[in-house]
């Protein structure tokens, strides 16, 4: 059901709704939904889940990974966890952030809408004297947290939040019942102080001091939220720090703080910290699937693993074209697995085109929770439940990507950059289904496609900038600064 009219909204709302009546648009909209309902299969196997069958959730997200890191795609980095949910689970070589960039992407994972609704297209900035500082992600925002709460869920939250540095943005607000971490965009592993050289660790709403290696940290809280809420259904965040830049791993000294040391680089050493915080990630994964089955709740737990955006400079992106903050493949696709055992088929691979908006819709169909999605903030992601647990095909979606000027989109395995760092001319067309490093432009040979696809991103680029929510201390913010330029 969801599956099938989700398409449509991941790419663009039908221009005709706009032109009427909003209770005309609404009953128009419910026609359609429930037409998909009755007609799709997947209504007589996997609706809505019943309280007695709704599964825990855990989400681990790392920061800044790319697709050729992991040994999982055959990258540069042993990480034997990983391979152990990609044996006991599902692989996916097709799954994109919806982000090139931090906040984007868990603006667009917390609302599952394009985060350009969310009034969030760019990183919330760490210096106070910059506009985007003054960014975040607003409470009126219905996020997975609140909407499964509702549904008697516990909800935990330890690790990066990145949606906003004032209280007002805090996790505690946007429906976690717990909080443990860090709002900046990265942290130094050790001291916890910022690149702003402000101290960054919070209980809750209190900034509080708490000793340890960063992603050994955030894994303790987990692994302790998980074995105080066994006996509960529960929703666990766990976005890592890992392994975003300042490059330490457990035994380096702090490069931040009254207690930073000046650290010697070069190419060898930075190399195998990397390692080290991979390998520390890696761990916490390992970590979190050894709580789960200590716990007894393995077969009632679905966990995902995925990155943020694709890989930094540090980083491998291998075999594909760009990096972190581009929209070439390289920067938004991303390793992702997901694990419930004698729900997901063990070993099994998806190369289905999916999005990190997909989660919440997936979450709240496995919670029961889809009703409760407001009809006018209808999400731009699809439940991937009947995917990842009947192998059921995905049909094939339009997904787009914005980074600052920079915007590309994918139709089915055809993928249109109409702007990009090191693109010259104008559109650039590539059938990823051979050519999976963006590197022969079919443009010229397909002009109807192009001006096809270059209709939708603008279609698409207004359907977002009708219902963006309002940033009120972001715009203070920028009057004020407006004002200070033109005297």
């Amino acid at each position: 059901m969801i599956q099938s009219i989700s398409v449509t909204r991941a790419g663009c709302r039908p221009t005709s709704s706009r032109h009427l009546p909003r209770r005309w648009a609404r009953l128009a909209m419910a026609t359609i939904v429930v037409a998909a309902f009755v007609s799709h299969r997947f209504l007589a196997r996997t609706a809505d889940a019943a309280p007695a069958t709704r599964p825990n959730i855990i989400l681990i997200m790392a920061d800044d990974m790319g697709y050729g890191d992991s040994s999982v795609y055959q990258g540069w980095i042993k990480t034997p966890n990983m391979e152990r949910m990609a044996r006991d689970g599902l692989m996916f070589t097709d799954f994109h952030s919806s982000g090139a960039v931090c906040s984007p992407t868990r603006a667009g994972l917390m609302t599952g809408r394009y985060q350009q609704r969310a009034g969030v297209p760019g990183v919330v900035n760490a210096d106070p004297k910059h506009a985007d500082h003054h960014r975040g992600l607003q409470t009126s925002e219905a996020t997975f947290a609140k909407m499964l709460r509702k549904r008697g869920y516990r909800t935990g939250m330890f690790g990066k939040w990145h949606l906003g540095y004032t209280t007002q943005y805090n996790p505690l607000h946007h429906g976690f019942d717990e909080f443990r971490g860090f709002v900046s965009g990265n942290i130094d592993y050790v001291s916890h102080y910022d690149r702003m050289e402000t101290h960054d660790w919070w209980h809750g709403d209190k900034r509080v001091h708490e000793e340890g290696y960063l992603t050994e940290l955030i894994t303790g809280h987990a692994v302790d939220f998980i074995a105080r809420h066994k006996d509960q259904p529960f929703c666990l965040y766990v976005p890592h720090g890992a392994v975003h830049s300042p490059i330490q791993g457990p035994e380096s000294p702090a490069v931040r703080g009254p207690m930073k040391q000046r650290i010697k680089k070069n190419a060898e050493t930075q190399k195998e910290t990397v390692r080290q915080m991979m390998k520390s990630l890696d761990d916490s994964i390992g970590a979190i699937l050894d709580a789960v089955e200590r716990n007894g709740i393995s077969d009632r737990t679905l966990i995902v693993f995925f990155s943020d955006n694709g890989g930094a400079a540090h980083m491998s992106c291998d075999p594909l074209r760009g990096k972190k903050g581009t929209v070439w493949e390289g920067g938004h696709r991303v390793p992702a697995i997901a694990v419930w055992p004698k729900k997901i088929r063990a070993g099994s691979v998806s190369k289905q085109l999916c999005i990190s908006l997909d989660l919440m819709p997936t979450m709240l169909q496995l919670a029961g929770a889809s009703e409760d999605v407001d009809a006018e903030r209808r999400l731009d992601g699809v439940s991937l439940a009947a995917h990842m647990i009947e192998q059921d095909a995905m049909g094939r979606r339009k997904l787009f990507w914005q980074h600052g000027a920079n915007v590309a989109m994918r139709d089915g395995d055809w993928k249109l950059v109409a702007k990009a760092k090191g693109l010259r001319g104008g559109p650039a067309l590539y059938d990823l289904s051979n050519d999976l490093s963006e590197t022969t432009d079919l443009a010229d040979s397909q002009p109807r496609r192009v001006a096809q696809m270059m209709g939708e991103i603008d279609a698409w680029q207004k359907d977002v900038a009708q219902d963006v929510t309002r940033q009120p201390t972001y715009d203070s913010f920028r009057r004020k600064l407006d004002k200070q330029t033109n005297r």
